[in-house]
């Protein structure tokens, strides 16, 4: 009863040493000449996919632990490291290289994000910065949103520029003239963007920036972590979609993993003996992560839907309230009509909100009583666990940019985070936020409107 094959996209097919990482510029020509994609949900993308059985029948597959793989006869290794056998035939070298277990996660999530392929890691960082020195050598430039995760910002203006002498111009994603100018032909290699970015919610318009990055022959990368299920980039034109699996998709905040969904062209060159990124450097995935994430996987539909739903409530009672509230789901919000007309159908609009406080001690004054007086939720970094996770993030995970960077992003001293959860019911957790806002209130440092 077990499945057969591992993933026809991905192979072990070995480079020549002259050639380019990459054919970025045939990938390009060929994606402007294909038709529109059509709109999938991704959970029945999810369900189509093929479901890999157990070794003895039963309905979980089995984990393949093996750090290495026998062979049966002496020449078939010559024939696998000169790529001639690879993973698409059921051949394996060595777990760094292809797994069975994680290639199967890897199929999972190329048909969550609607990629030809896909390949996962030890962390969502080790996806990111993988494909960024698969696609940009040295002397290479990329052309990023200023408003992005803090780990990753240090290692576009840190990191990549001093250890590999790649460079980024970072841009307001929503002034689409300026992605254009400081797009530079030739030079400028990637444009890097979150779908809805970490911490202030702004919304990218992946469409128009495929179209006006492709015209100038870049590949579009986006990370896709604080939207799974919600929005699908790749179907909107994306080339490349990352992601920190530790988050949403495990949603158990017990699990650090990560993911590259893309084309399997890119896949297979990441992968590669001579010049992959993800084979030399080795962020490899544990097979027995892998096959934790993949039962997760099923169900991260609904848990979407609860976490969107409780976020959309909250944002809508607590704007009421007179709170600062950001939230793309709130129609006075700048990007509410761009994620409307991008979003997957009925899965709301982000589970992940946030309240300006203005002040730091505003901020932390909130988050301690919504911890420790009303047990609303835990002062913790991460987010798409069931509890609400809170954290200050000019403090936390955006600490890593200066205070003008963080100014141009829009991240305010007293800008909290909220990742909403699902336990306990809507009404109840309400109740204790609602407490929280009251006993701030009488404090004086929270006055209603």
């Amino acid at each position: 009863m077990a499945g057969t094959g591992i993933n026809n996209n991905v192979s072990s097919k070995k480079r020549s040493g002259s050639e380019d990482q990459w054919d970025r510029e045939d990938f390009i020509a060929a994606k402007k000449a294909m038709k529109p994609m059509i709109w999938e949900d991704p959970a029945a993308a999810l369900s189509n996919t093929r479901h890999e059985f157990g070794e003895h029948g039963g309905v979980n597959m089995s984990i393949e632990a093996s750090a290495t793989f026998t062979v049966m006869e002496p020449e078939t290794m010559r024939r696998m490291f000169s790529g001639e056998l690879g993973p698409d035939r059921d051949f394996f070298i060595y777990s760094r290289h292809f797994n069975p277990t994680v290639l199967n996660l890897g199929r999972l999530m190329a048909s969550l994000e609607g990629t030809e392929a896909a390949y996962c890691t030890a962390s969502g960082m080790s996806a990111i910065s993988s494909v960024l020195l698969q696609l940009c050598s040295s002397g290479g430039h990329v052309v990023a949103s200023r408003s992005l995760y803090g780990g990753t910002h240090a290692l576009l203006t840190h990191f990549l520029p001093r250890a590999c002498n790649i460079t980024t111009s970072f841009v307001d994603i929503r002034d689409h003239e300026m992605v254009r100018e400081a797009i530079t032909e030739g030079k400028t290699k990637v444009l890097y963007l979150e779908s809805i970015s970490n911490p202030t919610l702004t919304v990218a318009n992946v469409p128009e920036l495929c179209r006006i990055a492709h015209d100038k022959g870049v590949v579009v990368v986006v990370d896709n972590t604080f939207a799974p299920m919600v929005m699908s980039p790749a179907r909107l034109g994306a080339d490349v979609v990352v992601h920190s699996i530790s988050k949403y998709i495990s949603g158990g905040a017990d699990i650090i993993a990560g993911a590259v969904c893309g084309p399997a062209s890119l896949v297979n060159a990441m992968m590669d003996l001579h010049q992959g990124a993800l084979m030399l450097l080795g962020p490899t995935m544990n097979p027995k992560v892998a096959f934790e994430l993949s039962e997760r996987l099923p169900h991260l539909g609904l848990r979407m839907k609860e976490h969107c739903n409780r976020a959309l409530v909250y944002a809508t009672r607590m704007k009421k309230l007179g709170l600062k509230v950001i939230y793309p789901g709130l129609e006075d919000h700048p990007d509410h009509a761009v994620l409307k007309s991008s979003a997957n159908k009925d899965y709301g609009y982000g589970g992940i909100l946030c309240v300006d406080m203005e002040t730091e001690e505003k901020a932390n004054r909130l988050m301690n009583l919504l911890q420790n007086f009303t047990q609303f939720g835990f002062m913790a970094v991460s987010l798409g666990y069931y509890e609400t996770l809170m954290s200050c993030s000019g403090s936390s995970t955006s600490s890593e940019m200066n205070t003008e960077e963080k100014a141009l992003a829009g991240i305010s001293p007293g800008l909290v985070r909220m990742s909403i959860g699902y336990n306990g019911t809507l009404e109840q957790k309400w109740s204790q936020l609602e407490k929280a806002l009251s006993r701030l209130n009488d404090s004086g440092l929270f006055q209603k409107m």
